[in-house]
């Protein structure tokens, strides 16, 4: 009985050791993470002192093999001149590469840069478009976009299609303008081959600027060229001058500075998708001050209408499609357009049907089919308004037709100057609907557009009233 009450408190002091202990370790543990979180936040704020001593890495996710260095990455060896020192690295600077790790996610990716301490600079310089499969590897221009093939032997399966794209309509003039005035120069961001600038870039290496994909500085440095006398020529694609818009308010057109815009894949791609649909560029430049707006109707009409755009103290644009035209034989000499004019294409009775740019073939289509009259309007912006009101007093009714959204794009402006004028007559608007147009070839968009020459037609035949309806109008 005595030994109870010594083995009770025995056992207490042991519980009140044991506590103690684990609070002694809970408070180490703690202090050991508050001194590695300490550590870490240092370790973000490089001394600046320190930053021009350390070596300038470079990393590609290409398999190497080499001697490994202290942080267990490969070096590939020292810049000595060559592309390495083009990317701006100096002779003697150490080149790392991923080394012998396979590289298939970011997680991989973020583990092979962990021997790096924050603040190292870091620098992407040996990349392979296409790697993996050798035609796309041996040529990764026409292997950028190149539609359907067979991956087994590299034949696309679409053979490129007959008669002259406009993008090369672009390019020789480009050039041909280029040797009567020493002023011009030619912008492109990143997209040489595309736009059709690789010849001028061969024949004009000082007059060729390629700004990479920074659409906002092509145009801000088109700006600032045209304040310096020069004629800037911006070759963008339409999608891609959304990015840019900004610059071309405020750095281009609220100074009436004199930069042509070359404006390609205007209108329903294609292959490319929703990404690239240039669907909106009448609707966003419309809105613009100072800016002349054009749309061909062919390749004859691209040509004059760049050089029209040339010879302008303003702004301009001239927006066309993606491939080629209708066939139309192109004339060498340049002979400026007058602004603002349209040009009737078929006398009919009853219906006009306006057209604006690409659209006339389909316009065309349809005209016959009705007796319908049909314009090409060349201009968005000015547009024909004599013209316009003329035909709006001579006909029932007014169809357009655009490659662009209806909404805000060329036959809202026509709507917005009838209800200016106090002109009521029924109208109808064709264009892209209020929706994205997906992946597809260029004739299948449209069909899913409604702007293919079948349901063109079927939707001005639902719409317009029959002979005796009209004649009762």
């Amino acid at each position: 009985p005595k030994a109870a009450p010594k083995a009770k408190a025995k056992a207490k002091t042991q519980k009140q050791d044991k506590d103690r202990k684990r609070q002694t370790n809970k408070k180490a543990e703690q202090k050991k993470n508050a001194d590695k979180a300490a550590k870490a936040d240092r370790e973000l704020e490089p001394d600046d002192e320190e930053m021009p001593t350390r070596p300038r890495v470079s990393l590609g996710i290409m398999p190497t093999y080499g001697d490994a260095d202290e942080k267990g990455m490969e070096i590939d060896g020292v810049v000595q001149g060559g592309p390495a020192a083009q990317a701006g690295m100096k002779d003697g600077d150490r080149i790392f590469k991923i080394g012998k790790r396979k590289v298939t996610d970011i997680y991989s990716y973020m583990d092979a840069l962990r021997p790096f301490k924050p603040g190292d600079p870091i620098k992407i310089i040996v990349t392979r478009k296409g790697k993996g499969y050798q035609p796309a590897e041996a040529d990764p221009i026409t292997w950028h976009g190149p539609g359907p093939f067979d991956a087994a032997t590299g034949v696309f399966h679409k053979k490129p299609a007959p008669g002259v794209t406009y993008s090369k309509i672009f390019g020789d003039w480009l050039c041909d303008i280029a040797e009567q005035d020493e002023r011009v120069v030619g912008i492109t961001p990143a997209m040489r081959e595309g736009s059709g600038m690789v010849e001028f870039e061969k024949r004009f290496p000082d007059r060729y600027f390629d700004v990479a994909i920074a659409e906002q500085h092509a145009i801000t440095l088109a700006a600032g060229m045209a304040c310096e006398g020069l004629k800037p020529v911006v070759a963008i694609y339409s999608t891609f001058l959304q990015r840019g818009y900004d610059q071309l308010i405020h750095d281009v057109a609220l100074q009436r500075l004199p930069v042509l815009f070359a404006i390609d894949r205007a209108g329903l791609v294609g292959g490319d998708g929703a990404t690239h649909q240039g669907s909106f560029d009448f609707s966003y430049m419309r809105a613009i001050p100072n800016l002349v707006l054009m749309a061909p109707a062919d390749e004859n009409e691209c040509r004059q209408m760049l050089y029209t755009g040339i010879t302008l103290d303003q702004p301009a644009a001239v927006r066309y499609p993606r491939g080629n035209g209708p066939g139309v034989d192109v004339e060498q000499k340049m002979q400026a357009l007058p602004i603002g004019k349209a040009q009737t294409r078929r006398e009919g009775k009853n219906l006009v049907i306006m057209s604006f740019g690409a659209m006339l073939e389909t316009a065309m289509f349809a005209g016959a089919e009705l007796d319908a009259t049909v314009v090409n309007m060349r201009f968005v912006k000015p547009l024909d308004e004599e013209l316009i009101l003329a035909m709006a007093k001579a006909h029932g009714g007014i169809i357009t037709v655009e490659e662009n959204v209806i909404a805000g794009g060329a036959g809202s402006a026509i709507a917005e100057l009838l209800a200016a004028h106090a002109v009521q007559i029924p109208l109808l608007h064709l264009g892209i609907p209020d929706a994205f147009i997906e992946h597809g070839s260029q004739e299948s968009c449209r069909r899913d557009a409604g702007l293919d020459r079948e349901s063109v037609l079927s939707a001005i035949r639902r719409w317009w009233p029959t002979e005796t309806q009209a004649q009762s109008l």
